[in-house]
């Protein structure tokens, strides 16, 4: 019976795809793992063909792109939108493609996932959210298979990404409502399960603190998605318990489902999102937006991602992209 790769696998305890790097001689795989890999060859007298070693040299100048979104939410957000906008500028200027996919769970994120790195379709992998327990991740580093998270994953070493720092992002804004003289200010915030919904919660929880003020646990909020019914139904929920000075929120397609409510019950409310989507300056009462930049997140993930298939050397394994607040002017008085 012919020896195959999935034999030199099994006896090396590595993966079938970490084997065909280091056939391919990729850099990606250490000097470790590829003597390993050799010995097992050797015991097992396996030798690769040319065509073999040819198809596992072979690029496609593509990459692949996992969107965490179902099928008829996919362009509601304009975050992703924006951010493939910056990874397609990037990728066209170095002759690469783009192929996409979306997922409606982690799972389904990590089924395409597998069928990209398997396919043999891209040469790398562009992730546009990081979960607290990442299956991408976790199942791209075990395969060794290039790739970059559009996120701050929870394991920043030898992992490209890039993110704003929404800690300081959303510190810096809950200290601007206070300078304005907002004291009782609630935050309406995504699933806990996304890195940055756990980062702008903290930076908010923070501000508050070192201002001496009160964390009531009853005007925060966490929604089970960015939707702007989901940001309404979190203020019904706040405002059974009292009407606060402001609401932070994550997301400003949360923020318009807030505006929606206080319109309806005549509320002053000064309402915050995150992304300043273009529709944020059309909202009644004015909507205050952080500018994430997600056009230029997807500019230097893609960027990251192409350096580092073309062998170029990065000096750096991540980008921070700086934010911008947005100032709206509002009527409400605190």
């Amino acid at each position: 019976m012919a020896i195959t790769i999935k034999d030199v696998a099994k006896l090396a305890n590595v993966s079938p795809s970490t084997v065909s790097r280091v056939i391919s001689q990729s850099p990606r795989i250490s000097d470790a793992t590829k003597q390993v890999v050799y010995a097992a060859m050797k015991d097992l007298k396996y030798k690769p063909n040319a065509i073999a070693r040819n198809l596992a040299n072979a690029s496609t100048k593509t990459l692949g792109l996992i969107i965490p979104n179902q099928d008829e939410n996919l362009f509601k957000n304009p975050f992703f939108i924006q951010a493939m906008r910056g990874i397609s500028i990037y990728a066209q200027k170095k002759n690469y493609k783009i192929m996409f996919n979306y997922g409606a769970s982690p799972e389904d994120e990590l089924n395409f996932v597998h069928e990209f790195v398997n396919s043999k379709w891209v040469d790398g992998i562009i992730l546009l959210t990081a979960y607290e327990n990442d299956l991408c991740i976790d199942y791209l580093n075990e395969e060794s298979f290039p790739f970059v998270v559009v996120g701050r994953p929870y394991n920043i070493h030898d992992i490209m990404w890039v993110d704003n720092d929404n800690f300081q992002a959303t510190y810096n804004l809950v200290n601007t409502l206070i300078q304005k003289g907002c004291q009782d200010i609630g935050f309406i915030g995504g699933p806990q399960k996304y890195i940055f919904s756990k980062d702008r919660l903290e930076g908010y929880k923070r501000a508050l603190e070192l201002r001496n003020l009160t964390v009531f646990q009853d005007i925060i909020k966490e929604t089970e998605d960015f939707t702007e019914d989901e940001g309404y139904m979190a203020m019904k929920d706040i405002c059974e318990s009292r009407v606060p000075h402001a609401i932070v929120t994550t997301d400003d397609l949360l923020g318009f489902g807030v505006l929606r409510y206080i319109r309806e019950h005549d509320l002053k409310v000064k309402v915050t999102g995150f992304n300043n989507i273009p529709l944020s300056e059309y909202q009644t009462p004015a909507l205050t937006s952080v500018d994430i930049k997600a056009e230029d997140l997807g500019y230097n993930a893609a960027k990251l991602l192409i350096r580092s298939l073309e062998g170029i050397e990065n000096t750096v394994n991540h980008y921070i992209v700086a934010t911008e607040l947005i100032e709206r002017e509002s009527t409400a008085k605190y």
